[in-house]
């Protein structure tokens, strides 16, 4: 999975539409292999990041659990001393 893809699912507040669709166009993104599609693609990529988004917000309401939703702040905490640890200071 891309790294630049992030978790949605079980925080509270829930994922922002905005989250959802930054999701869906790193995914497209890295399926086509292209930042910026031409001119000629520009409508196909723009249809898909329509299509994922759309299928992501679906996922997103429909998933249950019974876990307790996390805390947007704990979990950047946490990844921060993970990447610390990781890359060292810089």
């Amino acid at each position: 999975m891309c790294r630049n893809i992030r978790q949605l699912h079980n925080f509270e507040p829930p994922a922002t539409s905005d989250e959802v669709r930054a999701a869906a166009l790193q995914y497209v993104r890295k399926v086509s292999g292209s930042t910026k599609p031409s001119q000629a693609n520009q409508a196909a990529f723009d249809e898909a990041v329509a299509a994922v988004a759309h299928a992501t917000q679906h996922l997103l309401d429909h998933l249950t659990t019974v876990a307790p939703p996390k805390n947007r702040e704990e979990e950047a905490v946490k990844a921060r001393a993970r990447a610390q640890a990781r890359y060292g200071v810089a």
